[in-house]
């Protein structure tokens, strides 16, 4: 300290190093941890130069100009070294337990994000204030201990200060960081007691809290309670149902939105309503979606650009995706990136590659860009191509294949019905295998009749914990095509025995703004007469162009007419039926389906395509399925 004391000029007696040795003595125990890391090391580290005198931090002058002086060194200090040096002062000046000075410093402290020393410092403050409290619970909040604002949120109430709305969205934010129900309830509860339900801020972050949560009808009471719904929370349970899977309510709550004229639909909702009309693969509402953007101003912004290229392009409509695209002034990697992927999943595998080919000339691809073109390879029957830009994604850019990656190389080696070979890159790969490779292996062996392989893959799936019905109907599907009706029988017998209920297949259409469903044998529809009516119509029309019903699609150990009438009503032949019934001649039909298509209606898609001059384009859970003129763009099944 004598060092330090000689470098000082002195006319500056109030300069923290003097401060801090006529102050150590007095210090508490808990307290020497921290100021024992202050050293001659520490405090040069304000000075790099050797020949530079340390500034002092604060100049003799009246009390309220160092006290000013102090706030802002507190504001502009974020290094520990410096932040250790404050602490000094403010324990030698008895600014410590000074409220404004104390919060101040505390702030300094969560925002340099080391938590231990706040934590530390805040333990040192004889009687905590709300805000206080609030500060560090924040932090923590957003830290990698989450759980710590909520304890101290309950000990600040223990100690009898009353939360308020900033404690309260803090510690909900906090709950759902460590993923705990029971601690929201408890958090809900309490603001319900202290009458905080008119505070819509609080309110919204309650509605993303029970929105993380899956629990829709909880996150829509929250809303319904609100006296005044801003954008914001709009955008939250527009989010809400997506999250869980509730697409066309989000169109409906868009629409909601714009007629009641409170709150205008922002940039954000519009983000959040075109992923919902990608999943549905709702072009005539994103094309609405799409307009009023471009009237509010938005078009510039590239993430709604981005969002509009995935959008078209799994609505089938690359040729809308190509024009937002071009339309991009500076494209980024996530632009690029959206494009290859839209190729891609429309069956324009070569055209992927050549965009990745320009892209790599003005941006580095990512490892969504690989995701993209590797799928591409694989909608295509590239396997060389795709084997090499697997080799190169870490050889040349760096990039290790991740999980989905290898998804894509199997699902490529599983279409070329290079399945033992498939089977030898998920066992060797070098990230651990999830239940999603191993059904895209399954899907394969069902194609191919495989059945000694799917039963391995079940295997795995079961030693994940992992299986689900539809990996089962996978392995029926399997046994049914090669005849095996006894394991047909046995694996029957034990999905009842373990209560394992199916996922049944649902598909919808979008009609004029309009998302129609259906499921297989479906009586819900107003005009469900009409539709079975247009159907046999259509069936006979088909059987005399020489379609013939796929009966292994059946899963049953039926006649042959049983098999073909118990196919007759598939929930995507239900959905073609009505486009038929109640678009115009010639018009393009979008048909998007929860499950993959059988074998039976692709073959039914591909030859209506013909016989009544449509164009159908039918999204599965796997791929798009393009058809025209009897012809499906696939070429097959695949």
């Amino acid at each position: 300290m004598t060092q330090i004391s000689a470098c000082i000029n002195k006319t500056n007696i109030t300069i923290i190093v003097f401060s801090l040795k006529l102050s150590i003595p007095s210090f508490t125990s808990t307290m020497i941890p921290i100021h024992r890391h202050f050293s001659l090391e520490s405090f040069q580290e304000t000075c790099p130069n050797n020949d530079q005198h340390p500034k002092p931090m604060l100049k003799s002058t009246s009390r309220h100009q160092q006290q000013q002086t102090m706030v802002s060194v507190v504001k502009s200090c974020t290094h520990k070294p410096h932040l250790l040096q404050i602490q000094a002062h403010l324990t030698r000046s008895s600014l410590l337990q000074n409220p404004k000075f104390s919060l101040l410093f505390l702030s300094s402290l969560c925002s340099s994000r080391d938590l231990c020393y706040a934590r530390l410092f805040f333990s040192q403050i004889k009687n905590p204030s709300s805000s206080q409290y609030n500060t560090l619970i924040r932090a923590y909040s957003s830290s990698n201990s989450p759980k710590e604002a909520f304890f101290l949120y309950r000990e600040m109430r223990q100690k009898g200060l009353k939360p308020d709305p900033i404690s309260f969205s803090f510690v909900i934010k906090s709950c759902v960081k460590f993923r705990s129900v029971f601690c929201g309830l408890q958090v809900h509860g309490r603001i319900i007691r202290d009458g905080f339900l008119s505070d819509c801020l609080l309110l919204t972050t309650l509605m993303e809290f029970y929105s993380s949560f899956a629990s829709r009808e909880d996150a829509c009471k929250v809303f319904d309670e609100m006296s005044q719904k801003d954008t914001v929370a709009w955008n939250v349970l527009i989010s809400c149902y997506l999250r869980n899977g509730r697409t066309r309510d989000v169109l409906m709550l868009f629409d909601n939105m714009k007629n009641e004229g409170v709150c205008e639909p922002d940039d954000v909702t519009c983000l959040l309503v075109t992923q919902a009309c990608a999943n549905l693969g709702a072009l005539e509402f994103g094309e609405k979606v799409h307009r009023y953007i471009k009237e509010r101003g938005y078009g510039t912004a590239r993430n709604l650009s981005n969002s509009l290229i995935s959008m078209y392009s799994r609505c089938g409509c690359l040729d809308k995706a190509y024009d937002v695209f071009k339309g991009i002034g500076e494209k980024n990697v996530i632009s690029w990136s959206a494009m290859i992927s839209g190729l891609a999943m429309n069956g324009f595998g070569r055209d992927a590659i050549l965009a990745f080919e320009e892209m790599r000339k003005t941006v580095i691809p990512d490892e969504q860009t690989f995701t993209g073109l590797l799928s591409a390879c694989s909608h295509c029957g590239l396997v060389d191509e795709g084997m090499e830009f697997l080799n190169q994604m870490s050889k040349e850019f760096g990039i290790m294949p991740n999980v989905h990656h290898y998804g894509c190389v199997v699902d490529l080696l599983g279409r070329a019905g290079l399945l033992e070979q498939a089977y030898r890159v998920i066992i060797s790969m070098k990230v651990k295998p999830d239940a999603a490779i191993w059904r895209t292996l399954l899907g394969a062996c069902r194609i191919h009749g495989h059945f000694t392989l799917g039963e391995r893959v079940i295997e795995h799936l079961i030693e994940l914990k992992a299986q689900e019905a539809g990996d089962y109907v996978l392995l029926l599907n399997i046994y049914s095509s090669t005849g095996s009706w006894e394991k047909v029988s046995e694996l029957r017998k034990f999905l009842k025995d373990k209560g394992i209920q199916t996922t049944p297949g649902c598909s919808s259409i979008e009609l004029k703004g309009v998302v129609h469903e259906f499921i297989v044998d479906d009586v819900s529809h107003p005009q469900k007469h009409e539709i079975y009516n247009k159907l046999d119509e259509i069936n006979k029309q088909l059987k005399i162009a020489g379609y013939v019903a796929e009966t292994t699609s059946e899963l049953h150990d039926l006649g042959a007419e049983e098999k073909a009438n118990a196919l007759s009503y598939h929930s995507e032949k239900l959905a073609l039926a009505f486009g038929v019934l109640v678009t115009r001649p010639g018009t393009t039909l979008r048909v998007t389906k929860n499950l993959r298509i059988c074998i039976d209606c692709h073959n039914f898609a591909k030859f209506l395509s013909g016989v009544y001059n449509r164009q159908l384009i039918i999204r599965d859970r796997t791929r798009f399925h393009h058809f025209r003129d009897g012809h499906c763009s696939c070429n097959d099944y695949w």
